[in-house]
């Protein structure tokens, strides 16, 4: 998961030029090198630098064929893959968000993996990201990068404020809140916005937005009312940073927390390199990775990633090339060099090295993976957090109660999913 979760799944309609897609006839009549297209859909800014640098060692090491590397947009990249897919012009290679890959395989949009070179390694990596690499018993991609949901914090504005431990629940975290406002004068917490970081409130009470094994939308089961209500009252709590939710709300929260105006956020490793960049953390020992809080049913964080996928539109050239390069970017040693210059989680155990481990935001990281809530197998999942999002502002800026806006958001949702029941 990344920057944006909203934007992943809405639907836009985007032209892809020919250019950028795949059907290079190059290699596929013997006559050169085959040319293979990859969408990557990296920070273009923090982190395609590296994937560029791996597709030139991948080009060194397999000459007979080339890549043709394509930085496309995270917001964007979905419903683009999802044009290009349906008219035959996908790229052969796409870095898919874990929740993207369910609907993608069953739009017949990519290939099994199964007994292909890409997943010859496939028992090296953990158990749950293949999982979320399935779809219907058959492996549809290998997992690049994971993530989950943890509470980044100002080591030195906790000290400063007398607190010994990171918060345990969510009644922790809010009189620590209040202790490091009134002792340091900083915020204590700030809060975005986006549908995503919802989610350790609703795992905190048992619960998720679907329940895809009894067919049941859960978005407004009273657990889930139970869970929202426990963030409204957060946020509300004194040492809450101002709710921002303006388009920038995302910036203006990591800004504010790496230059050390917060002392606590829940979110991912993704950010770890941008952390390190602010003033606050110049000394990386100073950035703490604690569990998100527990509610009251337990604690539970959303397990996210990307993996690898290969479009089933490519000739049988195109694909084995693809296997091969799908394999070289989830290996150890890939997925090493990844996680040392851009700060991000590796998929298999093989990978987390001393040097990998070095990084504190890694290491911090690496042990929350065990407690990670795997995505839900429905094709539809990542839609739902749309009408989730929706309505969960207009809770928290108090323009709907929770159990009405959440009983609007289930609506919604049973239009993506007319066979499920609700709440």
């Amino acid at each position: 998961m990344r920057r944006g979760i909203a934007a992943a799944v809405a639907v836009t309609a985007f032209t892809i030029s020919a250019s950028a897609c795949s059907s290079d006839s190059s290699g596929s009549d013997n006559a050169g090198p085959v040319t293979i297209t990859w969408w990557d859909t990296s920070d273009a800014t923090n982190e395609a630098g590296t994937y560029k640098a791996l597709v030139k060692e991948f080009e060194k090491a397999n000459p007979d064929i080339k890549v043709k590397y394509v930085n496309v947009p995270f917001g964007d990249a979905q419903t683009k893959f999802q044009t290009a897919a349906g008219s035959k012009g996908a790229p052969d290679v796409l870095r898919a968000d874990v929740g993207w890959t369910p609907g993608f395989a069953k739009s017949g949009f990519l290939t099994p993996l199964d007994g292909t070179p890409a997943a010859t390694e496939a028992d090296k990596f953990e158990k749950n990201l293949i999982e979320q690499a399935a779809y219907e018993d058959k492996l549809y991609g290998v997992p690049q990068v994971t993530d989950t949901l943890g509470l980044m914090y100002n080591r030195e504005l906790f000290t400063e404020a007398g607190i010994k431990e990171p918060p345990a629940t969510w009644a922790d975290l809010k009189a620590d809140m209040a202790t490091i406002k009134e002792k340091t004068g900083v915020d204590g917490f700030a809060f975005n916005p986006q549908a995503y970081y919802v989610m350790p409130f609703l795992f905190g009470e048992n619960t998720d937005m679907v329940d895809a094994r009894d067919q049941k939308i859960t978005l407004n089961s009273p657990a889930a009312v139970e869970g929202v209500d426990t963030l409204n009252d957060l946020l509300k709590a004194p040492g809450v940073r101002k709710l921002d939710t303006t388009s920038n709300a995302y910036a203006n929260i990591m800004d504010a927390f790496s230059s050390g105006k917060v002392a606590a956020i829940v979110q991912g490793p993704w950010e770890n390199a941008n952390v390190f960049k602010g003033s606050a953390f110049k000394d990386k020992e100073n950035l703490g990775i604690a569990p998100v809080p527990a509610g009251s049913k337990g604690q539970g964080a959303p397990l996210g990633g990307h993996n690898l996928v290969a479009y089933a539109g490519s000739d049988e050239a195109h694909q084995k090339a693809s296997q091969k390069f799908i394999a070289f970017m989830t290996s150890a040693a890939s997925q090493e060099k990844v996680a040392v210059t851009n700060g991000t989680l590796p998929t298999r155990k093989d990978a987390y090295s001393v040097k990998v481990v070095s990084n504190p935001g890694i290491d911090g990281y690496e042990d929350l993976l065990a407690g990670g809530v795997p995505r839900q197998p429905l094709p539809e999942y990542s839609s739902l957090y749309t009408p989730l999002e929706t309505h969960l502002i207009k809770i928290i800026s108090g323009q709907e109660d929770t159990a009405g806006g959440l009983d609007k958001a289930a609506a919604e949702a049973k239009r993506l999913l007319p066979d499920y029941s609700t709440s």
